[in-house]
């Protein structure tokens, strides 16, 4: 199994590491400590190295941060995590505050009062544009920034820290990505020439593992390699990568446009840069301090995107051909699951944890599966309504009858990624649960079937998710739609649906398609599908070429939950339509049994 349902979050330990941390940020005349999720490449997903937020807090989400005084504490959360915040943080020592809405200096602010103070921050897991954002804030009452050398919750972690990941490098051969490294580095070499800059640094593992045709595992669930590069504007790439993680095949592969290098020997390099008078290019919203330090900050930086952001994003043929390839594949596992729960869920006997192993074993079935793309959502009736719900031993529930059960899962396979949420009602849903899962059906068929000019951003789109929601006074907290890597993360940007997403969608980005709705203490419902930016043409009529979506993902939508009353005729004809493709995608790849299941759930509406 890919995934544990171990207790991670170690909620009765916080009191006494909190009070030892504070002894800690005395020693240092510290008065307070800020503490982000990321680590040294602002990654969402972390190594075990890197948890820093779950040991302070016991918070175990993939976003958010805390800061801690040596009196008070809060802790800080998007709308995914208002429930989890909760049960894994001890309340008597920790205030809950949502983001965005609040910063870290807003609170400091009123808690070291009009003393003022010192609030340390570690150098690598803090970004440029966020410190000086932070530092302009604080400055103004009183308190003062200061970089540490040296984390005081790595020196009060201690002993107990998990070593650094020393994973190997795995090759992703051309035949997969599409375009070898050689032809990628020349290409964002030109668009660096033509910027007048001399060089990048690239601190996110993915765009490294992208532009250098390499992967591997040394975060959960996510094939990446952790490693900083510089891409110079003419000549070798540096990769600065611990020599452990190359063996003779990654050597031989990387030989011709990579300049291999110890992470020691960042520092150096760095610095002869800026001796030299470069120019190199970081993305100040992501670059860490420690890093624009280095560098000489203003007068050496050039502020600029991460170059591999947008190339990465805009798959090319054969990452689209892969995509396409792994969908289908995970099809078959996905419906041979749900099948299986159609036949077992109602017997009683069925919990989370035997649902998403089953899941993860159908997958496996394959014999195409590297790792899952995160751990498996499965909640049964109010845990369901927990957005991005752990299931452990100890929080391990029966999916009862009357209830709703929500899986959110997906797969790394070598030729892509997938992602995909389905909601089932086991036994007779509620008139309440139908009509809010009808709402939410009617928001994805809204955004699988837009139509959108050139030039269309995220937030353009979002409200095509919510209007039926809106309609009836509901909403929900989190984004509409992530972007999502080619055998890389599973959350890729830039690209995303939500209220705040002013990036432009371009045809062969890979975006979710995920409305919810969530009943905290009841149920929750997400219906979830990949889908790829089509070129824009015209429609039937029109004057203007339009862009649009193509779905990915194959599965039914449980049609027990869908309150036909509700749905306009083209939406009932979009379901139809979809459940008609599934059938004739999916049921042939099937045995008889599941074949006939699937017959029966994509009968028309």
């Amino acid at each position: 199994m890919f995934q544990s349902f171990d207790t991670t979050s170690a909620i009765d330990a916080v009191p006494d590491r909190l009070s030892l941390l504070r002894d800690q940020l005395r020693k240092l005349d510290l008065d307070g400590f800020l503490v982000p999720r990321g680590d040294e490449h602002r990654g969402e997903y972390v190594a075990p190295s890197s948890e820093r937020l779950a040991w302070a807090t016991g918070f175990t989400g993939s976003a958010g941060f805390a800061a801690i005084t040596t009196n008070r504490a809060a802790l800080f959360v998007d709308g995914r995590y208002t429930v989890q915040a909760r049960v894994q943080t001890p309340g008597q020592l920790f205030e809950y505050l949502s983001i965005p809405g609040n910063t870290a200096a807003d609170w400091l602010i009123k808690a070291l009062g009009q003393s003022g103070g010192t609030v340390g921050y570690d150098p690598w897991l803090h970004s440029i544009a966020e410190i000086e954002r932070t530092t302009e804030q604080l400055s103004q009452h009183g308190i003062r920034l200061k970089a540490v050398t040296r984390n005081p919750i790595d020196l009060t972690w201690g002993k107990d820290r998990p070593a650094p990941p020393l994973e190997p490098v795995i090759v992703q051969p051309v035949s997969l990505a599409g375009e070898s490294a050689e032809d990628k580095i020349k290409r964002l070499q030109h668009e660096l020439v033509e910027a007048g800059q001399n060089a990048a640094v690239l601190t996110a593992p993915d765009s490294i593992c992208w532009l250098l045709n390499i992967r591997g595992s040394d975060v959960a669930h996510n094939p990446v390699v952790l490693c900083f590069a510089i891409l110079p504007a003419k000549g070798k790439v540096e990769l600065f990568i611990a020599p452990e993680k190359l063996h003779d095949e990654a050597r031989a592969h990387l030989k011709a446009s990579v300049k291999l290098l110890p992470p020691g020997d960042l520092k150096a390099r760095l610095k002869s840069l800026k001796e030299a008078g470069k120019t190199v290019r970081v993305h100040r919203e992501t670059c860490p301090v420690w890093i624009g330090r280095q560098l000489g900050g203003s007068r050496t930086i050039s502020d600029g995107s991460d170059p591999c952001l947008l190339p990465k994003a805009i798959k090319n043929k054969v990452e689209i051909r892969g995509m396409r390839s792994a969908h289908k594949r995970d099809a078959v596992a996905m419906c041979q699951f749900l099948a299986w729960l159609d036949k077992e869920a109602s017997k009683g006997s069925v919990d989370e944890i035997a649902a998403a192993q089953k899941l993860e074993g159908f997958r496996a079935k394959t014999k195409k599966l590297k790792e899952i793309s995160f751990d498996t959502i499965s909640g049964s009736g109010p845990n369901g309504a927990i957005v991005h719900y752990r299931v452990t031993n100890e929080t391990n529930r029966k999916l009862g009858k009357s209830e709703l059960y929500l899986v959110d899962s997906g797969a790394q396979y070598s030729d892509g990624t997938t992602d995909i949420t389905r909601t089932v009602a086991v036994g007779k849903p509620t008139d309440e649960m139908r009509d809010r899962f009808t709402r939410v059906l009617k928001g994805h068929i809204g955004l699988a079937t837009a139509l959108f000019p050139e030039g269309t951003r995220g937030v353009d789109l979002d409200p095509f998710a919510r209007r039926a929601l809106w309609d009836a006074g509901l909403d929900f907290d989190h984004g509409t739609g992530h972007g999502v890597g080619s055998y890389l993360s599973v959350h890729e940007g830039p690209q995303s649906i939500s209220k705040r997403s002013m990036v432009q969608l371009k045809p062969g980005m890979i975006i979710s398609n995920e409305p919810g709705f969530y009943k905290e203490g009841a149920f929750g419902i997400r219906i979830e599908n990949l889908v790829l930016v089509q070129p824009a043409k015209k429609p039937a009529g029109g004057d203007r070429p339009m862009m649009s979506f193509e779905t990915l993902t194959f599965a039914p939508i449980d049609r027990k939950l869908v309150d036909a009353k509700l749905l306009t005729d083209a939406e009932r004809d979009w379901l139809n339509a979809y459940h008609a493709k599934v059938q004739a995608d999916v049921g042939p790849r099937l045995d008889a049994e599941d074949r006939a299941w699937l017959a029966d759930a994509c009968r028309a509406v």
